[in-house]
Formats: structure tokens, sequence, C-alpha cells
């Protein structure tokens, strides 16, 4: 049984339109930190960390303009993720959406404090009325705020995919797997955030190997927006 569309747009499209921009943001955020970002900074060493940021200061706004683009994409997806699992729970997928949307304003938040860091390095050019060492720290200390404000959102973007895990896996035109593994995901993302918000010396990092299910989700809504849903325990998009 082929699920109808609600006026506006298809579970189809819908899905196709997350899935894209989950695989553009996927590209997008590792470029803008670990290409960028995390290339420059040097944990502990506010001397060179400065030097890097103001040689490298256009790196750095390309970086920002990154981050905002994988923000508002987070805002699409949520969306899309809305109208996909709306006929499983209508209102737990809209509190999922929220979830994701509140994360992406978190997010964007956070990187207000690069854009300080760009400022402390524009004073930099200046450094013969100002004290170096004392700019160096509060340059390295707005990249970790933008870090730490980072890392705060996450705790609620694995909250996010908790319930995405649970829609996905009472959806039933999504295998009930690639539920579990997001549930995963969430768990990974959760546990770490709320380490290192308890614990200053909490190193772990288990979201780089609990990942697997938002891959396979990404993929799974690409392949689901091209070849279409097949059925749905509630078609009624109402």
């Amino acid at each position: 049984m082929n699920i109808p569309s609600n006026k506006s747009i298809s579970l189809k499209s819908a899905a196709l339109i997350a899935g894209l921009s989950l695989l553009l943001m996927a590209v997008l955020a590792p470029i803008a930190n670990f290409g960028i970002l995390m290339k420059l900074y040097i944990p502990g060493d506010a001397a060179v960390s400065f030097q890097n940021f103001h040689t490298s200061s256009g790196e750095v706004r390309w970086a920002v303009l990154l981050f905002l683009i994988v923000a508002i994409l987070d805002v699409i997806v949520a969306w899309g993720l809305y109208l996909v699992f709306k006929p499983v729970n209508h209102e737990l997928s809209r509190l999922t959406g929220w979830l994701r949307v509140v994360y992406a304003a978190m997010l964007g938040t956070a990187i207000f404090h690069l854009l300080n860091v760009l400022q402390l390095v524009g004073i930099g050019n200046d450094l013969a009325i100002l004290d170096p060492q004392r700019l160096q720290i509060q340059t390295l200390l707005a990249f970790q705020s933008f870090q730490d404000g980072w890392s705060m959102s996450l705790l609620v973007f694995g909250i996010h995919l908790l319930l995405l895990g649970f829609l996905t896996f009472k959806s039933g035109y999504f295998p009930k797997w690639l539920g579990i593994l997001v549930v995963v995901a969430g768990m990974g993302y959760v546990i770490d955030s709320a380490g290192k918000i308890l614990s200053a010396s909490y190193d772990l990092n288990l979201a780089a190997y609990t990942f697997l299910g938002e891959v396979l989700l990404m993929g799974w809504l690409i392949w689901r927006g091209v070849k279409g849903f097949d059925s749905s325990p509630n078609p009624s998009l109402q």
C-alpha cells in the first residue's frame, strides 16, 4: 500500500531532502572542524594557537560559514524527519524535530565564540599596545568556549537521536535494526556530553564508535527518497 503525500510534500520527497541534507552536513562539518579548526588549535598552547588563528583567519572565517550552513541544514533535516515520521507518532515526531532545532540553535550560539576568536586575532595586529600573553589566553578561552558550547549541544542532539531511533524502530517502513543502531548512536552522544559536563577529566569519545546508525539512516533516507515508501502502519498524515 502506497503512502499518500500531504498537500505540500510527499514522504518520498521529505526523506530525500532530509537524506541529502544529512549527506551535505557529513561533508561540511568535518571540513570545518577537522580540516580547518583542529589543524590550527593546539590544546594547552595559547601562543601557537593564537599565531595559527592569526595567520589563518581567512580559513577560520570559512569554518564559521560552513558551521552556519550546517546549522541551517539541521533545521531542514528536522523538518524533513518530522514529515517522514509523522505517520508513526505525530506528537513524538514533532518533539524529535524540535529537539534538533534546539540543537541547531545551540550550535549557532557556540559559533559566535568563533567570531570572538576572529575579533581577538584581529586585535593582534596591534600587539604593540596590548599584552600579547593575555590576548593569546583570551583567544584560547574563546575557542574552548566554542568547543564546550558545541559539546553541550550534543547532549540535546543525542536525546534527539534516541527518540528518532525509537520512531525508526516503530515505523514499519525502516528496518528495526536501523532504529536500534540510531538509539546506540544517541547513547554515545548523551554519555560523552554528560561525562564532559560532570567531569573535567572525561576523555572518552564513544560517539566516534557509535555513529554507524546515523550514516545508515542517512543512506536509507536517500534510498527511500529515490525508491519511495511501500507501506506504513498508519498512512494518514493528518
